[in-house]
């Protein structure tokens, strides 16, 4: 699985207009017991990619983000 079906996997499952932590697609690439920290940077490069392709929409507290800097929360653009 890469970092981007992770993302679209969560998003699919939590429904319309929720959001994930980054960390969740980490921790989904990673495994029950797997290293979910050194999965962040992929993670992390596939919502830049996502986000710049308009797949994806960021934020925090509700704010939009327009890149993936400090703490973010992922929505599906859809």
């Amino acid at each position: 699985m890469t970092a981007r079906e992770a993302i679209d996997r969560l998003l699919h499952q939590r429904g319309p207009d929720k959001t994930i932590c980054p960390s969740e697609a980490a921790r989904l690439l990673a495994g029950e017991d797997g290293d979910w920290r050194s999965r962040m940077e992929e993670v992390h490069a596939a919502v830049r990619d996502m986000s710049d392709n308009g797949a994806i929409r960021l934020s925090w507290q509700g704010e939009p983000l327009s890149s993936p800097r400090g703490p973010y929360r992922i929505a599906s653009a859809e």
